[in-house]
């Protein structure tokens, strides 16, 4: 007999994601290096701290026009199509620019805040080289998976919106 149940969409493994976001990040230096170059190009600038603000908002800017170009096609990043991993609603329906464009600024809280706790820990304990774990600011993201009873990501929660991973199924 068939199994005329439709299937639903299951939440990637941690596992999974966090190779994405490592891949990602590979991505995105290549992202930030062109739109850093493209600023000290328009700007004449010749040292990274001047007008570092300014390039701070461009580099912000540059990353979510990134984020926000390849989420609205398709839902997926390069490293989101190699990993089978999409972005959709709680329907599974593609997102709009305005939702994809909260996501994005929702991403950078839990990042920013874990990077003033490494800075703090630094600055407390007075030794310099814990400045060193700040690469580990993105990761916190996964601390509210292990939390949420789908596995998704505090932003994605708020938002009502989630990552699948579109090699498993499980059935209703």
């Amino acid at each position: 007999m068939l199994d005329t149940n439709p299937t639903a969409p299951v939440a990637p493994s941690r596992w999974r994601r966090f190779a994405c976001m490592m891949y990602e990040s590979v991505l995105l230096f290549g992202v930030v290096f062109l739109a850093g170059y493209l600023f000290d190009t328009l700007t004449q600038s010749r040292d990274g701290l001047m007008l570092r603000h300014g390039r701070q908002a461009f580099l912000f800017c540059a990353i979510g026009v990134y984020f926000l170009a390849c989420w609205r096609r398709g839902g997926q990043t390069l490293p989101m199509k190699t990993w089978n991993i999409r972005l959709t609603d709680r329907g599974g329906r593609p997102l709009a620019g305005g939702r994809l464009a909260l996501r994005y600024l929702l991403l950078w809280p839990i990042p920013l805040a874990a990077a003033l706790l490494v800075a703090g820990l630094s600055h407390l304990s007075g030794w310099a080289s814990l400045d060193l774990l700040i690469i580990t600011a993105p990761f916190f993201h996964f601390i509210w998976t292990w939390f949420d009873p789908q596995g998704q990501f505090l932003h994605d929660r708020l938002l009502g919106t989630e990552l699948h991973d579109l090699g498993r199924r499980t059935h209703d």
